[in-house]
């Protein structure tokens, strides 16, 4: 039963973003550099409308999802607490540092809340639709912004919003500088050098329930600015619109895989294991060339700030063959 629940979250973290209503057009093969000055703020307005006002500017920062990690992190903070402890720990943070983290215990969108006020927080970010019910007891000492990013641009923007809200208007200019240079110069490399061609998939769940990160979620939408990622929402049901099936991976034809798997025990397999025995999997271009890569799964799956969206185009670009 926790095994399912467990799973159940991962989906829900990983495909939370809606389908469009009607067909994205191609994602541009341009990123513009260029970054525009910041001021200090008390009260910012964030990617998706959710306006945010404190007192002070914020220094003590609990982070309930991937996103508040990362972009406390570029600011040259540390969260006070952090219920992701494996990401916040990952070379593109924190490294070491970051086990000296104290985690929030609880399950996730069930996070004590005795624990964090202890915490003496200025500011708690959690996850739009998973966290909302804990605002009613958040809110009692500390305000709760919740935030998810669907494109790199909205990642950017939170960092931004984060920036003005703790003053440090230079170190998130700084990043968003830094990523967006990259991004441009990878976007111009793949391009130059055919890769963009490529068609590239990145996967999740178990062999019962596959889910895809399709164009319409943070990491497809900036693999789709690097390769041909034919992989859309099916529909505009979020329950299932990041549902494929083995035969419908096969039909895209994927020359390269991404996975990230949940694994509870160093017994469980992961996702690529699972279907290695099953014959329509074999037939998937990617699986034919020994083009499967398992990946960090917090960094891929829960990473949605310009720290670990570096480290993704990196081991993209490192993976994918000209």
């Amino acid at each position: 039963m926790r095994r399912t629940a467990a799973l159940l979250a991962l989906l829900a973290l990983a495909g939370c973003s809606t389908a469009p209503a009607v067909p994205a057009a191609g994602p541009p093969t341009s990123v513009a550099v260029e970054v525009q000055p910041l001021k200090a703020a008390l009260k910012i307005t964030d990617p998706h409308g959710v306006e945010v006002s404190l007192t002070k500017p914020a220094e003590r920062i609990v982070c309930l999802n991937g996103l508040c990690d990362d972009i406390v992190v570029d600011l040259g903070l540390t969260p006070v607490g952090t219920s992701n402890p494996t990401l916040v720990s990952h070379p593109a943070l924190l490294g070491d540092k970051g086990k000296d983290v104290p985690v929030v215990p609880g399950t996730f969108g069930a996070e004590d809340v005795e624990y964090i006020a202890g915490l003496r927080p200025d500011l708690v970010i959690g996850l739009p639709g998973v966290h909302d019910s804990l605002r009613p007891a958040i809110e009692k000492f500390a305000p709760l912004w919740t935030a998810e990013p669907a494109t790199w641009e909205e990642s950017v923007g939170y960092l931004r919003a984060l920036g003005a809200l703790t003053g440090l208007t230079d170190p998130a200019v700084g990043a968003e500088k830094a990523f967006r240079t990259k991004l441009a110069a990878s976007i111009g490399k793949t391009h130059a050098d055919g890769r963009s061609a490529k068609k590239v998939l990145l996967m999740y769940g178990s062999v019962d329930a596959i889910g895809v990160d399709t164009t319409s979620s943070l990491k497809g939408d900036l693999l789709g600015r690097l390769f041909t990622y034919p992989f859309p929402a099916k529909g505009t049901d979020v329950d299932t619109a990041s549902n494929y099936s083995v035969e419908e991976l096969l039909a895209q034809q994927p020359d390269v895989v991404f996975v990230y798997s949940l694994l509870f025990s160093a017994e469980d397999r992961t996702l690529s294991a699972q279907l290695a025995d099953n014959p329509v999997w074999q037939q998937i271009p990617a699986v034919r060339a020994n083009a499967v890569h398992e990946t960090h799964a917090k960094l891929w799956g829960s990473g949605r700030g310009l720290r670990s969206l570096t480290a993704v185009i990196d081991e993209a670009l490192a993976k994918v063959p000209a």
